[in-house]
């Protein structure tokens, strides 16, 4: 690729603009002749729907233009940025770097891989990239490995697939990691929630479950847990084609199911009402203060 002149859309699940590797980190992939667009979401990627506009706003650094924040998810970035935003169509679309690794069946609610997805829409060439979650994860080194690879995948890329998914352990950050080219792994695991009561005396969760250790086999969670770097190509289209071709010989009727027309259904007295799980009154203070003071500790 050296030579030629690459646009890239660069879609960030969240915003790291004041992490000091950042600057390092716009253009994924630098290099003599190439340019790219930064398209972003503000801060975490919300997914807007057709009745909710998508506001845009010009990101700069001194008077040099650095990209677009856009209030929508990462999926949002790339379709308005390869449609409106970037000066040219993209000839690569990197997806990160997310932090936190997207791996396993993580890949299906990923907003990481969702926007690399779009980019394959598109018939861009398009790579999701997470690393490891670190408070302090070295985004830069994560940079420059994910750029290595990328120029390596793309020089030797034959085929039509143009999805892919990259992601790199905090292990693989220090020495020659070894790259795993694996499946990813549909290894099944739950989340595990611990229920906590907030000071209104109202029920939430905290997710505390982490992904399955000690996975073994060909896939990208026991690539990572060796500390290798895991590249998988990806398909979005997740249609199952045996059982699609057994299905087509069954048998489906409507007949009956749908409401009698002429019989409306009989209208509710009260909509649905929204109610906290629980309900306790909050006291502050010591017991010598009075009733006006403990009414104001009360949730409502």
């Amino acid at each position: 690729m050296t030579g030629t002149t690459e646009t890239k859309c660069v879609p960030k699940t969240r915003d790291r603009r004041a992490h000091p590797a950042h600057q390092r980190r716009r253009h994924l992939c630098p290099g003599p002749g190439r340019h790219g667009a930064a398209v972003a979401p503000p801060g975490r990627g919300v997914r807007r729907g057709p009745l909710t506009p998508l506001i845009v706003k010009e990101v700069y650094q001194g008077r040099r233009r650095w990209g677009w924040a856009i209030e929508g998810s990462p999926a949002d970035c790339v379709k308005l940025g390869v449609d409106k935003l970037c000066p040219r169509r993209p000839e690569l679309v990197v997806s990160g770097i997310n932090g936190g690794l997207n791996a396993g069946i993580n890949v299906l609610y990923s907003g990481t891989v969702a926007a690399a997805i779009e980019g394959a829409f598109f018939g861009i060439t398009s790579v999701a990239v997470s690393l490891e979650f670190d408070e302090q994860a070295a985004f830069d080194r994560a940079a420059a490995l994910a750029c290595g690879i990328i120029e390596q995948l793309l020089e030797q890329d034959d085929g039509p697939s143009k999805l892919y998914n990259l992601n790199i352990p905090t292990a693989a950050l220090s020495g020659t990691p070894a790259v795993s080219v694996v499946p990813m792994a549909v290894t099944p695991y739950g989340d595990e929630y611990e229920r906590r009561t907030d000071p209104w005396g109202r029920d939430y969760y905290w997710a505390t479950g982490n992904p399955p250790s000690n996975v073994t086999g060909d896939n990208d969670l026991a690539a990572l847990g060796r500390g290798e770097v895991s590249l998988t190509p990806l398909a979005y289209d997740m249609t199952a084609r045996e059982t699609l071709a057994r299905m087509r010989q069954w048998q489906f009727t409507t007949e009956g199911l749908a409401a009698d027309e002429g019989s409306p259904p009989e209208p509710s007295d009260t909509g649905p009402v929204v109610r906290s799980m629980r309900k306790t009154q909050r006291v502050t203070g010591s017991a010598g203060r009075g009733a006006g003071d403990e009414g104001r500790g009360v949730g409502g």
